[in-house]
């Protein structure tokens, strides 16, 4: 096989590493409608700003406390050594929002009752998007995904965009450290893993 005979996949990604403080949701956020604005796919920030919501708030959680806290608890006081990762990728027909926590153990989906307040997050993921799950990457940690569809599939003139820094508050995002290094290098194993299984898959598609 030679180069020529490999199908290129159209792929957008982007990601930042933030400290793992409460403000981090909001740039989560920010991030989000950034992005998605120079990807001209601003018709579904809503959804991809209300799920990143949901899974930051969980990673900033468990990053800052060391463990997977109850939705409801409070983050006090937490430390700037923490870091989350955030990113977004859009391959084929679907957009991935993945979120990134230095703990392993996966998000619980609960069942509150109506007067409960929070612990519905999962939930809402769930109503929202096409699937949802967790990634193990080789450095440790995990990513948290959740899969919305595009409703049509990429073109590769698509992925050309004018990359145009976002700017957010001066403390918000992660100064390198072991710990930001480690959120970079888990973002990237789940980036390269997806990239190759759509690659398989479409040489397996081209092949029949």
């Amino acid at each position: 096989m030679s180069a020529d005979d490999v199908t290129p996949i159209p792929l957008l990604a982007s990601s930042i590493r933030l400290n793992a403080i409460p403000q981090a949701v909001a740039a989560a956020r920010l991030f989000v409608r950034h992005t998605l604005t120079l990807w001209d796919l601003e018709e579904h920030v809503e959804h991809a700003a209300l799920i990143m919501s949901e899974l930051a708030t969980n990673a900033v959680r468990a990053a800052s406390l060391g463990t997977e806290a109850e939705p409801e608890a409070e983050v006090e006081e937490t430390s700037t050594e923490a870091v989350i990762g955030v990113q977004l990728r859009a391959i084929e027909a679907s957009l991935f929002v993945e979120v990134y926590d230095s703990t392993s153990g996966a998000p619980v989906r609960k069942n509150p009752d109506q007067d409960t307040e929070g612990g519905r997050g999962i939930l809402l993921v769930e109503q929202l998007a096409k699937q949802w799950n967790t990634h193990h990457p080789s450095v440790g940690g995990k990513i948290v995904w959740a899969e919305l569809p595009l409703g049509f599939s990429l073109e590769p003139s698509a992925c050309i965009y004018e990359r145009t820094p976002l700017i957010l508050p001066r403390g918000l995002r992660a100064k390198y450290s072991p710990d930001e290094h480690q959120a970079r290098r888990a973002l990237l194993d789940c980036l390269l893993n997806t990239t190759v299984l759509a690659s398989m898959a479409t040489r397996m598609t081209d092949a029949t």
